[in-house]
């Protein structure tokens, strides 16, 4: 059985909702982040998206683990002419509404959907497995990478995954099975 230990970035306190901006994460709490890095498989390989908030907390947590190149596929959702704006500052309320309430194929304007994000986070996990089949894995990724597979493996409605908080620094461990995967801890803060 092979785990998979998806961990959000440190936080980059960020007010709006942030894709595929460049932030950078906050990562002065030393000694959370040495609890993090204590609390993970020690031979386990550190993958991250490839945005500057995910790596660094990658590298911060990695210690002398082995540290697999960033995987752009691990980013999180694009939100198009929406990224760094509040809710309440999108002028098509309508759209923004239906975004929410019905996710699947509805992307914010020069976006990306949910159904098109959960496609992408499954093709990097795949790609990941194929390569590692037999390891444990450490995922740096996002909010909504870490909804993707958790909606998989609890076999929920996106409407009810969205529901799920997954703090920064949070850990959510899902073990693969012969066919598919399950949640073991969910937002486990070490």
């Amino acid at each position: 059985m092979s785990r998979i230990f998806w961990v959000r970035h440190g936080p980059t306190h960020a007010k709006a909702m942030v894709g595929w901006s460049d932030l950078p994460a906050d990562l002065t709490d030393r000694n959370r982040l040495d609890r993090l890095a204590d609390f993970l498989p020690r031979d386990a390989p550190v993958i991250s998206s490839d945005l500057v908030r995910a790596t660094g907390t990658a590298d911060a947590i990695a210690r002398d683990r082995l540290r697999l190149p960033h995987d752009p596929d691990l980013r999180e959702m694009h939100f198009g002419a929406w990224e760094l704006k509040r809710h309440h500052e999108i002028e098509d309320q309508a759209h923004a509404r239906a975004f929410w309430e019905t996710p699947g194929d509805l992307a914010p304007p020069g976006g990306e959907s949910w159904n098109a994000l959960s496609a992408r986070v499954d093709r990097a996990v795949n790609r990941i497995f194929s390569q590692y089949p037999e390891s444990d894995i450490i995922a740096v990724a996002h909010f909504g990478v870490i909804l993707t597979q958790l909606q998989k493996a609890l076999g929920l409605t996106t409407y009810e995954t969205f529901s799920f908080k997954i703090d920064n620094l949070s850990v959510t461990e899902l073990h693969r099975g012969e066919t598919d995967w399950h949640a073991k801890r969910i937002n486990h803060l070490p």
